[in-house]
């Protein structure tokens, strides 16, 4: 099994999410990630989806999307030049000053951004890809991550 990334044009209307999210759970294909949101065109939306799949599955996948009549196209990025990133914003604890002071030191040291100070915690924000994102989970599991939140892939074919 490996991870794939499809691109999915899809209608942008009332109920697409669920049809295509029902077509995987419906033959009990995992979603690892799913980010929807609208492209440059209104009416069309972009489905980043990332499947943990073989081939075999990959390419019933794929067909059973092209199926779907508000799907406009689907596109594996898997093996092509793409961009993708994710966001992650994690919650840490920080209730002393030493403490606060050496996540401080990590966050400038990685281009993250602290975008809430609590008095007991912070919240750090950083965009990257997977590598990046993990980096910085490894980085300040050791002060005690109380949350994360974290959004799923997006990507764009590099050239086409």
């Amino acid at each position: 099994m490996s991870k794939f990334v499809l691109s999915v044009l899809v209608e942008n209307k009332f109920g697409v999410l669920a049809r295509v999210a029902g077509l995987f759970s419906a033959r009990g294909f995992n979603i690892d990630s799913l980010a929807v949101g609208e492209t440059e065109n209104p009416d069309i939306s972009r489905m980043t989806i990332v499947v943990d799949a073989d081939e075999r599955i990959l390419e019933q996948i794929k067909k059973q999307l092209n199926k779907l009549i508000d799907v406009i196209k689907v596109q594996d990025l898997t093996g092509s030049d793409f961009v993708d990133r994710e966001l992650i914003l994690i919650k840490v604890k920080a209730e002393n000053t030493k403490v606060r002071e050496k996540i401080i030191k990590v966050v400038d040291s990685t281009g993250a951004e602290i975008v809430d100070i609590g008095r007991k915690v912070l919240i750090i924000e950083e965009s990257g890809d997977e590598h990046r994102i993990k980096a910085l989970m490894e980085l300040l599991r050791p002060y005690g991550i109380v949350e994360i939140a974290r959004t799923g892939k997006i990507a764009l074919q590099s050239d086409v």
